[in-house]
């Protein structure tokens, strides 16, 4: 890190199991064939047919679909859980260490307003913050 990052020192966070992440705002989860074929997997469907009832497509990329009121269809509202959790997406992965939410400490502030693991628990150091925002551009 020859750079000064401003978040150098670590960010705090706890996935709280919340389902927020998963929930609300209508967005997009990328996903690609390999993620695709995992989460297929686990559900118990061949990748075509995950691919037909659970993606979108999105112009050439491709994402999970979303209920109406923007929920992930991955999501299972009753149990307040991910229906793949040991297969969720490179995206779900790496929340909440986005190029978006960490690029300024303001972003990161307002991550935190909307995220209850955010800020809090054990420090992420810089390093690991910087391979997950490599992982995935969201």
């Amino acid at each position: 890190m020859s750079e000064k990052l401003w978040f150098e020192n670590g960010l705090r966070f706890e996935c709280t199991g919340c389902g927020d992440c998963c929930t609300g705002a209508p967005g997009f989860v990328w996903v690609n064939g390999e993620e695709i074929r995992a989460l297929a997997r686990v559900v118990g469907l061949s990748p075509e047919q995950f691919e037909a009832t659970y993606v979108r497509r999105i112009g050439v990329r491709r994402s999970l679909g979303e209920y109406d009121n923007g929920d992930c269809v991955m999501f299972d509202p009753q149990q307040r859980r991910c229906l793949a959790y040991e297969a969720r997406p490179r995206q779900c992965r790496t929340w909440p260490f986005w190029d978006s939410t960490v690029s300024t400490r303001e972003d990161w502030e307002e991550t935190c307003r909307d995220c209850p693991g955010c800020g809090k628990g054990p420090l992420v150091p810089a390093e690991e913050i910087l391979a997950r925002m490599q992982v995935i551009r969201v």
